[in-house]
C-alpha cells in the first residue's frame, strides 16, 4: 500500500508518503497562511524522495477538519485534483485523529485522550478519545465555561491527556482536575500520521470539509436582475 498524506487544516503544512508499514518521505513547515503556494511542490518533493510516482499510489489521504476554513480547502483541492488526475481514491481523517495518533504512546498510553482544535473563537473543537485512541462521544464545540460540565458528562474520573493547538484554552479550565496532563508539541495534524491512517482505514469518509460551526465566509450574492422596462 502506498499513500500519500496531506495537511493544511490548522497553522501547518505538510505532506508525506507511506510505503507498507513506514514512512518513507516527509516535508513539514509551520505555517498559518501561504499554503496554498507551498503544498503541492512539498508533495511532489515527498513523492520524489520515495522515489514513487502518482501512478505508484494507491490513494491520497487528507485532513478533512475540523480546522481553518481557508486550510482545509486548500489540501481538499489539491487531493480531489491529484485523485482526479491519477483515477486515486481519497480518504479523509479527521483534524481530532490526526492529532490524537500522532502523540507519543508514552504520553497517552494509560490515559484518555481529549483533543482540542484552536477554532480561532473562543470555543475550540474538541473531541474525546478512550485509552484505546477510540471516539467516545461526539465531536463537540462548547462554550469555554461549560467545558468541565461537558467533559464530566462523558468521562467523570480518570487519567487525561489534552492535546491539540486548542489545548492551552483548556488548560485554566482542567487544571484542577485530578490526573490530567497536557501534550506536549505543536499539537497540529501531521501528514505523516494522516498517510498511515490512510492506509490503514476503509474508503469511506468523503474527502469533504468536516465543520463544527459554519464558516466565517460571507459568499457573495447572486446580481438581482434590473427591472425589465415596460414598452412605451
Amino acid at each position: 500500500m502506498r499513500v500519500l498524506g496531506l495537511d493544511t487544516a490548522t497553522s501547518g503544512c505538510s505532506a508525506a508518503v507511506w510505503q507498507d508499514g513506514r514512512v518513507t518521505a516527509r516535508r513539514a513547515e509551520p505555517m498559518a497562511r501561504g499554503q496554498a503556494e507551498v503544498l503541492v511542490p512539498m508533495a511532489e518533493a515527498a513523492l520524489a524522495e520515495a522515489g514513487v510516482g502518482f501512478d505508484g499510489l494507491d490513494r491520497i489521504a487528507v485532513t478533512v477538519g475540523p480546522g481553518a476554513f481557508t486550510g482545509l480547502r486548500i489540501s481538499l483541492a489539491a487531493a480531489r485534483g491529484f485523485a482526479l488526475a491519477a483515477g486515486l481514491p481519497v480518504v479523509g481523517i479527521t483534524t481530532f485523529d490526526a492529532v490524537a495518533h500522532g502523540l507519543p504512546v508514552e504520553e497517552w498510553q494509560g490515559r484518555a485522550v481529549l483533543v482540542a482544535v484552536d477554532s480561532r473563537r473562543a470555543e475550540p473543537f474538541l473531541q474525546l478519545f478512550t485509552p484505546e485512541l477510540e471516539p467516545l462521544g461526539e465531536p463537540a464545540m462548547p462554550d469555554p465555561a461549560a467545558v468541565p460540565a461537558w467533559l464530566a458528562g462523558l468521562f467523570p474520573h480518570g487519567p487525561l491527556l489534552v492535546a491539540g493547538d486548542g489545548a492551552g484554552l483548556l488548560r485554566p479550565l482542567l487544571e484542577g482536575r485530578p490526573d490530567t496532563a497536557f501534550a506536549a508539541g505543536p499539537g497540529t495534524p501531521d501528514a505523516a500520521v494522516v498517510a498511515a491512517l490512510g492506509a490503514s482505514r476503509a474508503v469511506g469518509l468523503p474527502p469533504q470539509p468536516f465543520y463544527l460551526r459554519p464558516p466565517d465566509v460571507t459568499l457573495p450574492r447572486p446580481p438581482v436582475p434590473s427591472p425589465s422596462k415596460e414598452p412605451s
